[in-house]
């Protein structure tokens, strides 16, 4: 019996269809009936009661088919209810006609863009970082729009909020030690992390009718007080791949020299000169500064 009442008491109504009369010929109409009555209350020679109350309902209905016409643009719609008591939309484009007791409600159907703020909210890894988005939506349902949700521009609003920073919490911003092979990140994986926000948004979204059409991260940074310390820790890690590099390449190209003596028999070597050799040709090829030439006016053993 509970859930019975808490299901009726979250009612939620669907868009349902109006067909409307075509607008341009009732304003045919009600021209027709005004000038009809007006031209009868002025020509008419005897004024009875009835003629008069005839003339005047002539006017009065004319007056009543203006009171009914709107007119909807391309990509709008028009909720119409009578007394509280929704009707149903019309999505018809031009000049259009319904019953003129009908609240009428314009409502554009038209892509809006949302960008939001940058957001301070923390990573995975717990580490502060500013991120913003930019969204574009629709309404595709107007009755979930209008009567399902208090305000929907502000619910879209709200609600695009709390999904970045639930998107923001399941990623981390950059690579690291800690993450798995592989694992996407908020700075890498842009692709993957802009399909999973679509998809946070459109389950937010439904509940008001709202289709989400585009959604891409525009600002993603470390937030200011740890922005210094990540920026040395980036740093530091791309000179310790750019070290590793270097000695790869020292490595193999002392190999080849080696190689190339031995094979050529310029030079023999005995392991305590193949040591000397390596170790000098690796401060030349590794050093990150000018190397000055030491000449060695003895040998290596005086």
């Amino acid at each position: 019996m509970a859930q019975e009442k808490q299901l009726s008491a979250k009612k939620i109504i669907q868009e349902r269809q109006l067909q409307s009369k075509n607008g341009y010929a009732m304003l045919g109409l009600g021209v027709f009936l005004q000038v009809a009555g007006v031209a009868l209350l002025l020509n008419s020679s005897e004024h009875t009661l009835v003629s008069v109350i005839a003339k005047l309902v002539l006017n009065v209905i004319g007056a009543m088919i203006f009171a009914g016409l709107y007119m909807l643009q391309p990509n709008e719609a028009v909720l119409l209810s009578l007394f509280g008591d929704y009707k149903g939309t019309d999505r018809s484009e031009g000049l259009r006609w319904a019953n003129f007791l009908y609240t009428k409600r314009k409502l554009s159907l038209r892509a809006r863009t949302l960008n939001t703020p940058p957001l301070k909210v923390n990573d995975k890894r717990g580490n502060p970082v500013e991120i913003g988005a930019a969204i574009v939506w629709r309404v595709e349902e107007t009755a979930l729009a209008i009567f399902n949700v208090d305000d929907f521009e502000r619910f879209v609003q709200v609600q695009a909020e709390a999904a970045i920073r639930h998107l923001a919490a399941q990623y981390a911003y950059d690579d690291g030690e800690d993450l798995a092979t592989g694992e996407t990140t908020l700075r890498a994986g842009m692709d993957v992390v802009a399909n999973a926000m679509r998809q946070e948004l459109h389950n937010r979204f439904v509940a008001a009718g709202i289709d989400v059409e585009d959604a891409k991260l525009t600002h993603l940074a470390y937030a200011q007080e740890i922005a210094q310390v990540m920026l040395r820790r980036q740093q530091a890690e791309a000179i310790i791949s750019a070290r590793k590099k270097i000695v790869q390449g020292a490595v193999s190209m002392v190999e080849e020299a080696l190689q190339g003596l031995s094979e050529r028999q310029i030079v023999e070597l005995d392991d305590e000169r193949k040591a000397a050799m390596v170790s000098n040709l690796l401060v030349v090829l590794c050093s990150d500064k000018e190397t000055q030439p030491v000449i060695n006016a003895g040998t290596l053993y005086n």
